[in-house]
């Protein structure tokens, strides 16, 4: 018996085999021969060199795969089960326990998570950019809305730190939906607030306005988003060297020619500080597979399995900037993708 999807609420009548419906495949609610991806745009170039490998090796189709950011991935892939949902998630960041919640209440109950790396948050400038140094503390005073409570009136480096170049205060940056723009607040906006003692101290008294306080950036033409772009951003370096760019390490590493690392508490996002994580912005990648999808959309589990082969020490992702995982770390995410193990969310934050 071919096996089936159970529909969605408002999805077409037509079952969802393999076998049936095949005028539909590409318009929704139809069966689909194509695995299809969402989320990370810095996941997005490992995930579509994976899809091109896994395409010669198999003879399937070539994934499907849009890059929305993290935040507006998980939101389509938590929408349901059935060929017009997505079958995987690329993430920047871990999913959110809210985000868990959302798939289960809509039918999303078996999700497996496997770490497929690790990427660093790395900030740029034009080569020929004044060559910052920053400190975590400094990024915060620059870029936070309301630095300590207070509205932020700084205008340009020097008045944030002496030692720092009387240039404007311009960062090119991903939008609020993106994992990239998460992990940043969380691993180097956050860092730098805390490293004052009252806001450290805040955080235990009230959470909430710790938050606000640490990880609200403030708008245009300090901070500006570009979007799910993040060759858009080394683009606008090129031609606003005195300007500052956030993206993930795999796009700095793409365009040596073009933009230069800038090091965040003396330490430059290189391949080795973000293995080892004396990077601060160093951050792990995932993909996030449904496994009611497995086994009905054609070769889903051997496009989960190439994506962990190129990611793996000596695979062809590497040169492409991807991060190995420690060994223990690659051997769960192994174990995981071979046994379709499904998540538990009672950890999730």
């Amino acid at each position: 018996m071919v096996k089936k999807f159970a529909l969605i609420a408002g999805a077409a009548t037509c079952a969802l085999a393999l076998s049936a419906c095949q005028d539909q495949a590409s318009s929704g609610g139809g069966a689909r021969d194509y695995i299809s991806a969402v989320g990370s745009s810095t996941v997005y170039p490992f995930a579509t060199a994976v899809g091109e490998k896994f395409a010669e090796a198999t003879g399937n189709k070539t994934p499907k795969i849009d890059s929305t950011g993290t935040g507006g991935g998980f939101e389509r892939f938590c929408a349901g089960v059935g060929g017009d949902t997505p079958d995987i998630a690329n993430a920047s960041r871990r999913i959110k326990k809210k985000e868990f919640d959302t798939c289960a209440k809509n039918g999303v109950k078996d999700i497996v998570e496997i770490q497929v790396g690790i990427d660093g948050i790395a900030l740029g400038e034009a080569q020929r950019g004044p060559g910052f140094k920053l400190s975590e503390e400094d990024v915060y005073k620059a870029l936070a809305a309301n630095p300590y409570g207070k509205p932020n009136e700084a205008k340009t480096w020097k008045d944030v730190n002496p030692a720092l170049p009387a240039v404007a205060i311009s960062v090119f940056g991903p939008p609020s939906t993106s994992g990239t723009y998460d992990a940043f607040k969380e691993l180097i906006l956050g860092k730098g607030c805390d490293a004052n003692a009252e806001m450290k101290a805040l955080k235990d008294s009230d959470k909430d306005k710790h938050e606000a306080t640490c990880t609200t950036l403030r708008g245009a033409p300090y901070y500006v988003e570009q979007g799910e772009n993040d060759n858009l951003i080394i683009s606008k370096l090129d031609k606003n060297p005195t300007s500052l760019g956030i993206f993930g390490f795999s796009y700095l590493d793409a365009n040596k020619d073009k933009i230069k690392a800038v090091p965040v508490q003396g330490v430059s996002p290189t391949y080795a500080a973000i293995a080892d994580g004396s990077y601060p912005g160093s951050r792990p990648l995932f993909i996030y597979v449904k496994k009611a999808h497995v086994g009905v959309v054609p070769g889903l589990a051997e496009y989960v399995a190439e994506f962990l082969k190129g990611a793996a020490e000596g695979g062809y992702l590497a040169p492409k900037g991807l991060i190995v995982s420690p060994k223990d770390v690659a051997a769960t995410a192994a174990a995981n993708a071979k046994g379709m193990t499904v998540l538990d969310g009672s950890a999730l934050k």
